[in-house]
């Protein structure tokens, strides 16, 4: 369970008249005796709801019926409010010096409430039921290629359709066909904004896009320029691996499809989005080593089932020095899917009473795929039990870029070596094998950087009101053209409403976390490895038995909200600012290889 979406950070003074009212409600000069006493009861209360919002959630997610959405939705409904009830409350204490503990408290509650509404009781419910109105749109989205009355595909369809089809007709079609999804978003979207930039301007914020970057420890328009910085610094990779893609899918499909010198065509690149192209891999002409090892068949020889997929990473962490999981973990968790119902099936992982209810969610399969989610899960586990003993509005990561980061991270030690190590393989594959193996890590990982940026980018930009309902899809064309080099297929224009076609857009979620959690992933990686007294090429390096590693981890994991995250990556890094060099360190090896193919081709850099 996690009280506060985001990390804390900067918050804006809330307006006078909103700190007089809070005044009346509260009359006589506030005390930070008051202040205490207020965070405490705060802190129990969210606490409260929280569990009980948990405990509904697992239970809507593994049992789905109408009665078990209602009930979730309901204890949601009931923290939510209490959140933005308590957030506006804090406003009598603006004026007041309090101690740096209370005064992060005081500033984390002020964020809690993720998309704050406004006061008015009436835009409330209008607000919850347009958020969960493109929340339902979207679910509920379906392309249907022979009209209405023929079979339609849902998104997981549609993806798997474009992950696997290289007919460039066909790829059209259902691009095209899904992003109809979006259309009718549109005014309702724009009312969604409006309510939302109100509810932050009544807590004392530009709009909710000042609000959303309020949550990184520095002042909105500083993380603006930071992201901005990070950007920079990973351009050149991106560039690389860009012009080498559409030297290969140019081949695939020809010239007249893939032009030399401009954006990549978004259907050809094996994702609804084209935030990711590890699905265009077969494409790529990269030096195919011989397989030396199949991980899904050695574990299915084996005859690993579900639980021991998890004991593998359960092993991984007590190697590093992190106590085993908690038996109720194993009694209380879903590893495969039940035969007489449906269930969420989409992995994550749970701490359900912030204590030590720890709990995974997954259908597990016997895969190389599923082994390594299942390492990812654990490390956001392992992260919920490190900062169990922090006060409720300090149980989180220090960012929201940091939880994601940390499961990466451990995703990134499972390596041949540690294959190795536990006895899955016997020896280790050459290095002449590893371009090709950092190619297909780029085309998910590095790929995907600009794509993280452009959703919030786009977002600032419609919340701040510099681009108007009337140009969003444009501006939204726009960035994914100057930070991709993708463009659409078809023309598109203002009857169109793109951005609605990727979840996060409807469902209201912030994205920068993902971006983020990408670069720090490979920084965080890079000072574990060196904390090993590991030497080699940063790819090849797994931290599994190292508990020197694992020590500077933890130490890193248990502040979880209570410091800026800039303290909290000196913790673990020895270093207060983000840096993307970790990635070009990884890559290395790879950019050198697609210069050189980008050179020997004739295929040109940019678009």
């Amino acid at each position: 369970m996690i009280f506060c979406s985001l990390a804390i950070g900067v918050v804006a003074q809330t307006p006078k008249n909103d700190v007089r009212k809070a005044r009346r409600d509260f009359p006589g000069a506030p005390t930070v005796a008051e202040a205490g006493a207020f965070l405490d009861d705060a802190e129990a209360r969210l606490f409260d709801l929280g569990v009980k919002a948990s405990r509904a959630a697992w239970v809507q997610q593994n049992f789905i019926t109408e009665d078990t959405e209602q009930i979730s939705a309901d204890a949601n409904q009931a923290a939510t409010a209490l959140s933005v009830e308590l957030a506006k409350k804090a406003a009598r204490f603006d004026g007041v010096t309090l101690p740096p503990v209370m005064a992060r408290k005081m500033k984390l509650l002020k964020l809690a409430s993720g998309f704050p509404a406004p006061s008015d009781p009436a835009e409330q419910k209008e607000l919850a039921q347009l958020e969960a109105s493109l929340d339902g749109d979207y679910g509920k989205g379906k392309w249907c290629p022979d009209g209405a009355s023929g079979k339609c595909l849902d998104v997981t369809a549609v993806s798997k359709l474009m992950a696997e089809s290289r007919d460039e007709a066909e790829l059209k079609r259902a691009w095209i066909g899904w992003h109809v999804v979006g259309a009718p978003m549109r005014p309702r979207y724009a009312r969604m904004v409006e309510l939302g930039d109100k509810g932050s301007r009544e807590l004392g914020f530009a709009d909710a896009g000042a609000f959303w970057r309020s949550n990184y420890d520095m002042p909105p328009d500083a993380f603006s320029a930071e992201v901005d910085r990070l950007w920079d610094q990973l351009r050149p990779l991106y560039l690389s691996l860009h012009a080498y893609v559409r030297g290969q899918l140019a081949k695939q499909y020809g010239d007249n499809v893939v032009r030399a010198h401009g954006p990549i065509p978004a259907h050809l690149l094996g994702n609804i989005w084209a935030q990711e192209w590890n699905n265009v891999y077969p494409l790529m002409d990269s030096p195919k080593p011989e397989q030396s090892y199949d991980l899904t068949k050695i574990l299915e020889d084996r005859q690993t089932d579900a639980a021991g997929m998890v004991r593998y990473g359960e092993g991984f962490f007590t190697s590093l020095g992190f106590a085993p999981l908690p038996k109720t973990f194993w009694e209380r968790s879903l590893f495969t899917k039940p035969a007489d119902r449906d269930v969420v099936c989409h992995a994550s992982a749970w701490d359900v009473d912030s204590k030590d209810d720890l709990r995974i969610k997954m259908c597990i399969q016997i895969t190389q795929e599923d082994f390594v989610t299942i390492h990812h899960e654990l490390g956001h586990n392992f992260y919920q039990r490190a900062y169990n003993t922090q006060p409720p509005l300090f149980q989180n990561s220090a960012n929201d870029g940091f939880h994601e980061a940390v499961g990466d991270t451990v995703a990134l030690s499972v390596t041949p070596e540690y294959l190795k190590k536990i006895g899955l393989i016997e020896s280790v594959p050459p290095a002449s094998g590893d371009v090709d193996y950092l190619l297909q890590q780029a085309l998910s990982k590095v790929a995907f950087l600009p794509f993280g940026l452009i959703i919030d980018k786009w977002r600032w930009e419609v919340f701040s009101g510099q681009v108007k309902p009337a140009e969003y899809n444009k501006a939204w064309w726009d960035l994914r053209l100057k930070y991709q080099g993708v463009a659409p297929p078809v023309a598109r224009n203002e009857a169109n409403f793109d951005p609605g076609a990727k979840y996060h857009v409807p469902g209201n979620t912030p994205y920068m976390r993902y971006f983020l959690a990408r670069i720090l992933q490979f920084q965080f990686q890079r000072a574990l490895c060196r904390e090993a007294g590991y030497s080699g090429p940063l790819h090849r390096c797994s931290i599994y038995g190292n508990k020197v590693a694992g020590q500077r981890l933890n130490e890193m994991l248990a502040l979880g909200a209570s410091k800026p995250w800039q303290e909290a990556l000196e913790t673990l890094t020895g270093e207060k600012q983000m840096d993307a060099t970790a990635i070009a360190d990884y890559f290395a090896p790879l950019k050198v290889w697609l210069d050189d193919q980008n050179k020997k081709n004739g295929y040109a850099v940019g678009w």
